[in-house]
């Protein structure tokens, strides 16, 4: 469920949430026009579908008809990773998180392109095969992968909703990986191959634990059921021959889209689709500084979840489902303002 990397833990924070920021025009749907949320869960069912060529797993969530909401999780993430907020957007949309290639139960694709374009031309293809927009949610590079989605095929999106999405952010601060020794096991010679040693002597259970402690802004909100369902979920990556490759190669490649090639600001700026950005104030991945920027830049609204982390839709579902909720609402309803 990392969404930036697989990286792992920083120590915890213990500085005080910043005040909520919300921007005030943000709708939030009435909580008692939401279900009330299952706290034990499981993930929704799963199986792989055939859509424009291409074959993603995917995780379905019964709902309505009408427009139908796709969920695209950030690296090293999967379809899990929306399994609350799927549920509570149920009776308004029906949902299908996908397996992006290489994650999850997704095998790679022939082209092995792992780069974020390369995602996203599988996600984009996926959709167009469905023949009819969605709301489209995307996560960290979910987000990023999304957005360039919505800027090449608006007719595809009816609504975008980025939550910490992987927005250009350079920041050589160690802090934001989750155990130091995964920096040191890239040195050569005899202190690499120590610290590759110590990685690998590492348990299923402590690899989860350090991925909450970096994702969440409050580790303690991490319960056992969802700890206990990543550690599984990362064993079982740990048992396929190409999990590890497509995490290194994506993650390779998102830090050098944003150093190389088209700016993502430059394809936010194409997008033209009613937009929605969340952010934790306390996302130690992407900064929480860059939120304010994308937002305008896509012409769309800002809302800012105090003392919550990277992964929002995990952390604070109930929170993120308010304002997707209040989002597709008002669109509905004429009362979300597009960019002039």
């Amino acid at each position: 469920m990392a969404s930036l990397t697989s990286f792992s833990v920083r120590p915890l924070v213990t500085r005080a949430a910043r005040p909520a920021t919300a921007v005030p025009d943000v709708p939030l749907a009435d909580p008692a026009t939401l279900p009330v949320r299952d706290e034990h869960r499981r993930p929704w069912p799963g199986r792989e579908v055939a859509s424009g060529g291409v074959t993603l797993h995917v995780r379905e969530t019964p709902g309505p008809d009408g427009t139908p909401a796709v969920y695209v999780h950030g690296l090293s993430g999967s379809a899990t990773n929306w399994t609350d907020l799927a549920g509570l957007l149920a009776t308004r949309a029906a949902g299908t998180a996908v397996d992006l290639p290489g994650f999850g139960l997704t095998r790679p694709a022939p082209t092995a392109d792992f780069t974020p374009s390369g995602h996203a031309d599988a996600l984009l293809c996926f959709l167009a095969g469905q023949g009819r927009p969605v709301h489209l949610i995307g996560n960290s590079l979910g987000g990023a992968i999304a957005l360039m989605v919505a800027a090449r095929r608006p007719e595809l999106v009816r609504t975008l909703t980025l939550v910490s999405p992987a927005m250009p952010d350079r920041r050589p601060d160690p802090r934001r990986v989750s155990d130091p020794r995964m920096v040191l096991a890239m040195v050569p010679g005899r202190l690499g191959r120590r610290a590759r040693a110590e990685l690998a002597a590492v348990t299923y259970r402590q690899r989860a634990e350090n991925v909450m402690r970096l994702c969440f802004g409050d580790p303690g909100l991490a319960t056992e059921h969802r700890l206990a369902e990543a550690a599984a979920e990362i064993e079982a990556r740990a048992h396929q021959s190409w999990a590890g490759e497509a995490a290194e190669r994506t993650a390779k490649a998102m830090l050098a889209s944003w150093v190389r090639g088209e700016s993502l600001w430059s394809v936010a700026a194409r997008v033209r689709v009613p937009s929605l950005v969340i952010w934790g104030d306390r996302d130690r991945l992407v900064a929480p500084r860059l939120g304010p920027r994308t937002a305008a830049v896509l012409g769309g609204k800002l809302h800012v979840l105090p003392g919550v982390g990277h992964v929002a839709q995990i952390e604070a579902p109930d929170a993120v489902a308010r304002a997707v909720a209040g989002m597709w609402d008002a669109v509905a309803d004429g009362r979300w303002e597009d960019r002039a």
